[in-house]
């Protein structure tokens, strides 16, 4: 027995309407990812979420960079000064068993001594921080690997939940892409919707 076109036509209408609430789920995600307070002040110059985004892995990519050269800058001086309370500690032991000294003398040496072998070790320690510090900065290349994930896997599924509502809606899509006022030219698929363009597309059809 052959189905009526109405049974037919039902699911076809049901998909089509969740797939415009698929796509206005995510283009309004998108909309209130770029927007947020906490990014907006640093990355307000970019006009799209997916643009915002990256904007925020450079500056992370930034950071870390910055972090890392700093990190370069310091430890060289970390050694010197640890080579240098190191020289300082053995002569002020040195000058204290040579001498022989007694009383004030001797204790101001003792002082002196304990404070060389008190800086070595600081500046071991501050070495040592820097180094966990610079191997801390590995998180910068897995952040990075995630947002540029997250970033493709936003453009395509748009991209391709909007062919399937282009491909149900051509003529209104085509007034919509290709407005009458616009200059005679190529169009190219992928840049002929821009941001206004896919909220037009989705309230047009009635999404």
């Amino acid at each position: 027995m052959s189905s009526s076109p109405l049974s037919t036509a039902q699911p076809t209408e049901d998909t089509f309407e969740r797939l415009g609430r698929i796509t206005r789920h995510l283009h309004e995600a998108m909309t209130q990812l770029g927007l947020d307070k906490s990014l907006h002040a640093i990355t307000q110059e970019f006009p799209d979420a997916r643009d915002r985004l990256s904007h925020v892995g450079h500056m992370t990519e930034a950071a870390a960079t910055k972090v890392l050269n700093l990190i370069d800058g310091g430890q060289p001086d970390c050694h010197a000064f640890k080579a240098r309370s190191q020289d300082f500690a053995a002569q002020a032991q040195a000058l204290v068993q040579s001498l022989n000294a007694g009383g004030n003398a001797a204790a101001l040496l003792a002082q002196g001594s304990a404070f060389g072998h008190a800086a070595t070790q600081f500046a071991e320690n501050q070495s040592l921080l820097l180094t966990e510090i610079m191997m801390t900065q590995d998180f910068q290349d897995l952040s990075g690997q995630v947002i540029k994930k997250v970033i493709d896997i936003i453009s395509e599924t748009e991209k391709q939940l909007l062919e399937l509502l282009m491909h149900s809606a051509p003529e209104r899509l085509a007034a919509i892409a290709h407005p009458k006022t616009e200059l005679a030219g190529p169009q190219v698929p992928e840049k002929a919707l821009k941001q206004n363009d896919v909220d037009d597309l989705l309230a047009s059809l009635g999404f």
